[in-house]
């Protein structure tokens, strides 16, 4: 099997689950690893030299906050020593110039800085914590001082897309080469607060062409990358560009799954660093290969003429809103459990906007 496999291009490395802010939407699992669980130093600069080993080209260092490692220059470093290109996700809260200068000088190539809102009401509100956003514009400038190219993430949802068009204008202004807008996909806290955060048809739509316009507006100066909900799709995405097929994930104690979300199948067995090497268990576990290639898909996927373009959808929300991993994609209009999108899609038309803050502790 292993010689009709590819190497993983990437591997998002969420060194901790601690993490300042509250956001509602927030796609970690519902049961956070815990700072005694989290990998140490040394095993994480194992697990990135068999990264490099195995073809990995880019570590994403992520979270929680990864900032709130004391060892993530070092980190970094390691990573620059096995030839990895390193990005750090980051939402900004938790340092400035002083730390983005080691980590440069460490070997970091890149900085993703999350954004809840273009405004500190609206961005404080949603991070539930006070003087964020304040906190993430002198961040952003801190990254830009120290010469590192910016990208700006922002999750859009019911509460804030109206806000979409002064958010692009920030990341011109921060002078960030990219944003990533990215309406909440419903995993983990999210999927508790969907009611409150799945904008309208019309909201949606007004979105979308607000970025089709803007992005031919501000060719050469802003890439935009965009990201609709599912919800509102017709066929599903090809979640991860497939599983198994390009990404993997390391979770803060060891765990190595194929997707953010993966844990969330609750009878897939999930293999340690701690028990294995990345290799083995790239080619070899039964958790990347459960779901990879196209002989598990039932029907209507099996018979689809896109099943090795979206490669049957997101497994994750098969499981969370199906109750099976291995059925259709409930986004997908041929699938028979889309009733479950279209009853949500219609409790989207209220106007709820209360929601549950999600911490760690």
């Amino acid at each position: 099997m292993a010689s009709r496999i590819e190497p993983p291009l990437a591997l998002l490395a969420e060194v901790t689950h601690r993490c300042p802010l509250r956001c509602p939407y927030c796609s970690n699992p519902i049961e956070l690893d815990r700072a005694s669980h989290e990998l140490p130093e040394q095993e994480w600069r194992r697990v990135l030299t068999q990264a490099a080993a195995l073809g990995v080209l880019q570590v994403h260092f992520s979270g929680g906050e990864p900032m709130v490692r004391r060892d993530l220059a070092a980190l970094i470093g390691e990573a620059s020593r096995c030839g990895l290109y390193s990005n750090l996700i980051t939402s900004g809260t938790l340092g400035g110039e002083r730390e983005l200068q080691t980590f440069a000088a460490a070997g970091l190539k890149h900085v993703q800085l999350s954004f809840q809102d273009s405004t500190s009401n609206g961005g404080d509100r949603i991070a539930g914590l006070p003087r964020a956003h304040e906190k993430k514009i002198a961040f952003a400038k801190a990254v830009r001082a120290v010469g590192l190219p910016l990208t700006l993430n922002v999750v859009v949802h019911r509460q804030n897309v109206a806000g979409l068009a002064e958010m692009i204008e920030m990341a011109v202004a921060l002078q960030a080469r990219r944003i990533e807008i990215a309406h909440v996909q419903y995993y983990g806290w999210a999927l508790a607060n969907r009611g409150a955060l799945l904008p309208t048809r019309e909201q949606l739509d007004a979105a979308t062409g607000l970025v089709e316009t803007t992005r031919e507006r501000l060719k050469g100066v802003l890439t935009i990358d965009y990201v609709v909900p599912d919800y509102y799709a017709v066929r599903p995405k090809s979640c991860m560009n497939g599983w198994g097929r390009q990404f993997l994930n390391v979770t803060p104690a060891g765990k190595v799954v194929p997707c953010h979300a993966a844990q969330t199948i609750a009878d897939l067995v999930v293999p340690s660093v701690r028990d294995g090497s990345l290799a083995d268990i790239w080619y070899h576990s039964e958790a990347f290969n459960r779901f990879r290639g196209t002989g598990w898909m039932p029907e209507p996927c099996r018979s689809c003429d896109r099943r090795e373009i979206d490669w049957g959808g997101c497994r994750c929300q098969a499981f969370l809103l199906a109750g099976d991993a291995s059925r259709a994609d409930p986004v997908c209009s041929l699938s028979p459990d889309h009733s479950i999108i279209e009853t949500a899609r219609q409790e989207a038309q209220s106007l709820s906007h209360a929601f549950a803050y999600r911490h760690y502790g």
